[in-house]
């Protein structure tokens, strides 16, 4: 049903055309009634949605989040990152022995294979993580060719599967290669984060086990990134995904939206800041610097959210825990001042500039000892079931093609080749 409509008429034809409003949304295929030649000039896509999807509700005035319905701060208090990846991907949460199968075997999919293990070990002892976990998730297309048979519902499912269990292995590899440190397999005892973890951090010692709240920790941080409508990376994964690519492709480019400092590189990118700083007494003259467009205000902010991140605020919630176990990372003062000064001044009230989700998870990263460009890896890691729920929805979409947008043309007319000797 249209909520609303209005009528548009063509200036050139005098022809007009009725376009109906429905969820706040105008259709293109109205106006191309008018002209099939016209195309909205959009940059950035600011007022253009791609899709309809039933995954991930976002009302930014509002600062409400929801998945498939289900309110986030439900979400992080009562479920895990598992059973919200289940919900993401199949739509409905799982019941005990839907859960049980799936953590199954997600849990007995996370080796890889040990020709993975050397490829990582070819990257210099320098690599960027981000840039190694893109090129290994790029690499696994060449182990499972049958991936590529995206119309088999089961096909499609064990590479999901695949993917969610191995990118923490991938992820955590990438790591201790960086390190020069041996490999950490893991093990099948352990929760999906735990392992993580495990992999991450233990050193010659088969009976480690992570700090049950840092573990919890994470996994709360992994269902906070777990989707977000269609952002950067989002919009790639089904972009690739739109020319029949398969999964693994597809969340290797997805991966390579991520890494960009505007997208997933912005925890990271708070870090450098409030180092910057340096002292709770400079916060008021790096406010002023961000004020005069001298510096950016990091983690402020959000193309959608016009209201604080809910996200947010279950991070800062979620930060007083881990500081129990880890002890007070030093910049969280910084932050907090930082937080207090710019919320009571009008310039950052009126725009309605409030914390997003980057700008507590870097200190809690920090905290567990994370290196900086871990960040973004993490990030991954948590965003894979989104990637994969959109990539989902979209084979599902009768209205969905490959994808391909127009561009408005201002480069010059037509013009005569001149031979070389002659230019």
């Amino acid at each position: 049903m249209a909520d609303d409509s209005f009528t548009i008429t063509d200036n050139r034809t005098g022809e007009s055309v009725t376009v109906p409003v429905v969820d706040g949304t105008i259709s293109a295929a109205a106006l191309r009634e008018l002209d099939r030649g016209l195309w909205f000039y959009d940059p950035a896509y600011l007022s253009t949605a791609n899709c309809d999807s039933k995954i991930t509700e976002i009302d930014g005035n509002e600062g409400i989040l929801r998945y498939r319905g289900y309110p986030i701060e439900q979400l992080a208090e009562q479920s895990s990152f598992l059973e919200v990846a289940y919900l993401l991907i199949h739509g409905e949460l799982p019941t005990e022995a839907e859960a049980a199968e799936w953590i199954h075997h997600i849990t007995f999919h996370t080796y890889v294979h040990e020709d993975i293990t050397r490829f990582i070990k070819g990257f210099r002892y320098d690599a960027h993580p981000m840039g190694t976990l893109v090129s290994t998730i790029a690499a696994l297309s060449t182990f499972y060719p049958e991936a590529k048979d995206i119309d088999d519902p089961y096909t499609r499912l064990v590479q999901i599967i695949r993917l969610m269990a191995k990118m923490p292995t991938m992820a955590a590899f990438t790591y201790r290669n960086r390190m020069g440190l041996p490999y950490e397999y893991p093990v099948n005892h352990l929760t999906y984060t735990g392992n993580f973890l495990r992999m991450m951090w233990s050193v010659a010692d088969p009976d480690y086990v992570p700090d049950p709240t840092l573990t919890r920790a994470l996994d709360v941080l992994f269902i906070l990134h777990a989707d977000h409508e269609q952002n950067c990376s989002t919009t790639t994964m089904r972009t690739v995904g739109s020319s029949r690519a398969d999964p693994y492709s597809a969340v290797a480019a997805a991966t390579c939206g991520l890494y960009g400092p505007l997208h997933g590189g912005a925890n990271e990118q708070v870090i450098r800041m409030l180092h910057e700083i340096g002292s709770f007494d400079n916060v008021a003259a790096y406010v002023e610097r961000a004020k005069s467009g001298d510096v950016l205000l990091q983690g402020f902010g959000h193309r959608v959210y016009k209201n604080y991140d809910p996200r947010a605020k279950i991070i800062k919630e979620t930060a007083d825990a881990v500081f129990k176990v880890t002890g007070l990372n030093p910049l969280l003062d910084i932050a907090m001042k930082l937080e207090e000064v710019a919320l009571s001044d009008s310039y950052f009230k009126d725009r309605r500039l409030y914390p997003n989700v980057d700008f507590y998870s870097g200190l809690i990263y920090e905290a567990m000892g994370f290196p900086l460009d871990m960040f973004t890896v993490l990030f991954a890691i948590g965003r894979t079931p989104g990637w994969l729920a959109h990539w989902v929805e979209m084979l599902g979409d009768p209205e969905q093609k490959i994808y391909r947008p127009r561009q408005k043309y201002t480069g010059p007319d037509q013009r005569d080749y001149v031979p070389i000797e002659n230019r």
